[in-house]
């Protein structure tokens, strides 16, 4: 897991248009909310990517950018973004580097053939301008979520 007060791991990653984002390119300029999720499309996920939707101009407002994060490619997330119409930025961690990086990435039972799959643990980072983590949230439910984060962000 990382720790609050302490630098986060810097990645690049293709968004739902294959176009790579760099968490450099914010740091030192904005606030970065960075969410994983576990699969585009499942109710959870599209309520909680909704929310961020929604209250994107008052991200925007507080000098903050968010993205998120799942396992799914790009053409997935790019078919997610457009059925929702959602505007946050939607990241491509197909091989979950980036997940376990973050502390994310946890096996999950399969389909009772003793077969085991992994992906992301819906989590939530809100990083400073400087890089440095603020709060993470692990096993995030996604009712009430976007309000709290977006409350904290108020704070940095």
């Amino acid at each position: 897991m990382l720790q609050v007060g302490k630098p986060v791991p810097r990645f690049s990653l293709p968004d739902a248009d294959m176009e790579q984002v760099d968490l450099d390119t914010y740091i030192g300029r904005k606030n970065v909310v960075l969410y994983f999720y576990v699969k585009d499309g499942s109710p959870g996920c599209t309520q909680e990517a909704i929310e961020f939707t929604e209250a994107e101009d008052e991200f925007d407002r507080l000098d903050t950018v968010v993205l998120g994060v799942s396992a799914d490619d790009c053409l997935t997330h790019a078919d997610f973004r457009d059925d929702n119409g959602l505007s946050v930025r939607l990241l491509a961690d197909v091989e979950g580097e980036v997940s376990q990086q973050y502390g994310v990435w946890h096996a999950r039972p399969s389909n009772g053939q003793g077969l085991v799959r992994y992906g992301c643990q819906r989590s939530t980072f809100v990083i400073d301008k400087k890089g440095v983590l603020r709060h993470a949230f692990y096993g995030v439910h996604p009712r009430g979520h976007v309000r709290e984060v977006l409350n904290l962000v108020k704070k940095l």
